[in-house]
This record gives C-alpha cells, sequence and structure tokens, in this order.
C-alpha cells in the first residue's frame, strides 16, 4: 500500500484545475508517468507555484519507491524497522532531477515569506518540501541526522501555520506523523527527539492522524492512507479494514490496495476474506481490468501463500511460495526475501531440515541485508518452531 513514507510525505494542497487534479488521481492509481506529465504541462503553465514542484518531486520519487516493492504497509509492521530499510538507490538522473524540483519548490517558498513572513500556503509548501527530503534522506541515503534536521524544519514551519490558523486541520498531519514517528524510535534515537523539541507520543499522534482523516480538507486520502499504515503496525486491522474498502472504491486501479485489504483481513483473523480480496486481484488480472494487467502475478501468490502459511495449509502455501521463488530474479527483494524465509519454516515445520537450511542460505544470499535474511540466520543453527 502507499505508505511508507510516515515522515512528512504529505501532498501539499491540491490546486483545483483539471491538470492537477488528473495528476493526484493518476499518482493515487499508481501510475506514475502519467501524473509525472500532468505535473510536468502544470508548470509549465504555473512555473513559480512551490506546490507544483513539491507534486512532481513527490511523484518522481515514489515512482522509484513503486519499483522496489517499497510501497506496501508490510514495510512498516511487524518486525521490519524504520532504521535498517534497504537503500532504495534510485538513479543519479532521477535523484538530482527529484532533488532540484525541491530546491525549485523551497526557494521559491522562501522568497514569498521574505515578501510576506505569515504567508501560510509557502509556509506548507516549504514544510512539504522539506518533509519530502526528510523522508529521502531517512529512506534513501540513511542519514538520519539530517533526515531529522529537515523534519524538525517542517514541523515547526506547520506549528507556526496551527498558530496562524488554529481550524487549518491539514497542517496537523506533519504534527501527527512526527509524533508517531518519533514515539516508536528506541529510546536513544528518542532522546534526539528530545533535545531538538520533537517530544513524540505514539497515541497522540494516532490521535491526530484520526482527526485529519475525518475532517482534513485537502489531507484526507493522505491521512487515511498513513493510518492504515500506522494501525497495522499497531495491529489494529480490523480499524483499517473500512479504510482500505473506501479508498479502494475512489482509486479502482491501485492494486496494491486490494492485496492491502487481503493483508488486513488475514491479520484479523478473517482467512476467507483474506483469501477472496486476494482472489478477487487475480480475476480482475485475468480479465484485464484497468490497472490489473501490470499486476506480477507472483505477488499474488505471495499473498496467497502467506495467508495459507500462517492458518497452516502449508502444502498450499509451498506451493504458492515456490512460484514466488522461481521468479525470484523478477519480483522486488521483500517479496523475494520472505518468499524464502516463509519456504524455509515450511520447511522445517513438516521436518525436512536439509531443505530448510538450503532455503534459509538461498534467502540470505538473495538480500544478505534484509531482515528477512538476519532471522533466516537464527534458524540455521535452531530449527524454526511456531509458538
Amino acid at each position: 500500500m502507499i505508505l511508507l513514507a510516515l515522515v512528512a510525505w504529505a501532498a501539499a494542497p491540491a490546486r483545483q484545475d483539471t491538470l492537477v487534479e488528473e495528476g493526484w488521481d493518476h499518482f493515487y492509481n499508481l501510475e506514475y508517468p502519467e501524473a509525472i506529465a500532468d505535473f510536468e504541462q502544470a508548470i509549465a503553465l504555473d512555473p513559480n507555484d512551490p506546490e507544483l514542484h513539491n507534486h512532481l518531486a513527490q511523484t518522481i520519487v515514489f515512482q522509484e519507491m513503486y519499483r522496489d516493492g517499497a510501497l506496501e504497509s508490510e514495510l512498516v509492521s511487524g518486525t521490519n524497522s524504520f532504521l535498517r530499510r534497504p537503500k532504495l538507490n534510485p538513479p543519479a538522473a532521477t535523484e538530482k532531477r527529484f532533488l532540484d524540483e525541491l530546491a525549485r519548490a523551497m526557494a521559491l517558498s522562501q522568497e514569498r515569506l521574505a515578501r510576506n513572513p505569515k504567508d501560510t500556503g509557502a509556509m506548507y509548501a516549504l514544510g512539504i518540501s522539506y518533509g519530502l527530503r526528510s523522508n529521502y534522506y531517512w529512506l534513501v541515503k540513511k542519514s538520519w541526522r539530517d533526515s531529522l534536521r529537515d523534519a524538525t524544519s517542517a514541523r515547526r514551519l506547520h506549528n507556526r501555520i496551527t498558530e496562524l490558523e488554529p481550524g487549518n486541520v491539514d497542517a496537523r498531519l506533519v504534527q501527527g506523523l512526527h509524533d508517531y514517528i518519533v514515539g516508536s524510535l528506541p529510546w536513544t534515537y528518542r532522546m534526539l527527539g528530545f533535545v531538538i523539541g520533537i517530544h513524540g507520543d505514539k497515541e497522540k499522534g494516532i490521535r491526530t492522524v484520526q482527526d485529519v482523516a475525518r475532517n482534513g480538507r485537502l489531507n484526507r486520502v493522505d491521512a487515511e492512507i498513513f493510518l492504515c499504515a500506522l494501525y497495522r503496525r499497531e495491529n489494529q486491522p480490523r480499524s483499517a479494514v473500512p479504510l482500505v474498502t473506501e479508498l479502494i472504491r475512489r482509486f479502482p486501479r491501485n492494486f496494491l490496495l486490494r492485496l492491502e485489504l487481503s493483508q488486513m483481513y488475514s491479520m484479523a483473523g478473517d482467512k476467507t476474506h483474506g483469501m477472496e480480496a486476494a482472489e478477487e486481484v487475480a480475476q480482475l488480472k485475468r480479465s484485464h481490468a484497468p490497472g490489473y494487467d501490470r499486476v506480477p502475478w507472483e505477488k499474488i501468490y505471495f499473498q496467497e501463500g502467506i495467508i495459507e502459511f500462517w492458518y497452516n495449509d502449508l502444502d498450499l502455501a509451498l506451493d504458492n511460495l515456490k512460484k514466488v521463488a522461481a521468479a525470484a530474479e523478477d519480483v522486488d527483494l521483500n517479496t523475494g526475501v520472505y518468499a524464502y524465509l516463509r519456504m524455509g519454516q515450511i520447511y522445517d515445520m513438516t521436518h525436512r531440515r536439509p531443505l530448510a537450511v538450503e532455503t534459509y542460505r538461498k534467502a540470505i544470499a538473495y538480500a544478505p541485508q534484509a531482515e528477512a535474511a538476519q532471522e533466516c540466520r537464527k534458524y540455521l543453527s535452531t530449527p524454526y518452531r511456531r509458538m
């Protein structure tokens, strides 16, 4: 699901012209080339609007995250750590374009603030620019100091907006996400947050995001998406189901949302609806529904295999996961390495220890820095046993 970006990647306020509306529709339906084209055309018509440059920068980097399989909320739940995610390594030209667009947005916002220090529109745009760059440093460069510095700048700007406009609910999304993130960090990292004034409070952060999801005007969709990821991380999948269902209605070509719905049902103990949601993705792909030709079959096999794994349909799970492993060079690293991990665990659970060890070694060789590979290292010496 469109996640991942939990540190101030809230979209800047959407303009009401057709190009921007169409651009966001493409964006939320995972159609990034089309969204980029729309935002480029909008910039050509109004090159001095910092929001448009933020839109383009955000879409450029989300396109890379999509290619790397980094948009599923699985990456911010369970044992997956914010601090140990692999680098995305975008092409140099893509990286430059992203940073250039942000630099342009920042310069335009700062020019407006120099003329009017209470220009809340410019403050908002500048805060979004800092937030986008913060996530770039965090996820791509793994430079948490630079990320924390920019995240602080984003929050301070949006705090100022709420001081000037107490009724501005949308500006609180950055605050809520920051509270949640800092509140989720290990104690040593949280101390750095205290030093710079971000104290962190997970529960308060969730309540703030909930408020934006209910009452926001410009950031409601972003808040709903982030809230789904937070619910998953906090093991509250039933709270996410209605949100994901509504997002599917609004963005029907986004196949990741349907896979997310399947995950949420499964986590909530509802295997039947979890499998039905996954099979619906398969049916849409077979019927060539708009947006579904691009769904890799391996994603569907993986989703069904994981559900079968957790519900002890081990033979069916193994068959599905073997299909994923057979195409390991074509799937994203997260999908591939978890397929190997679950296969190894199935072999251990069915007393096929040599096959389990062989499969764990494949996972480690496939993505040595992934957390699933780290988990596999434990099982090389001690067989997996389900508690």
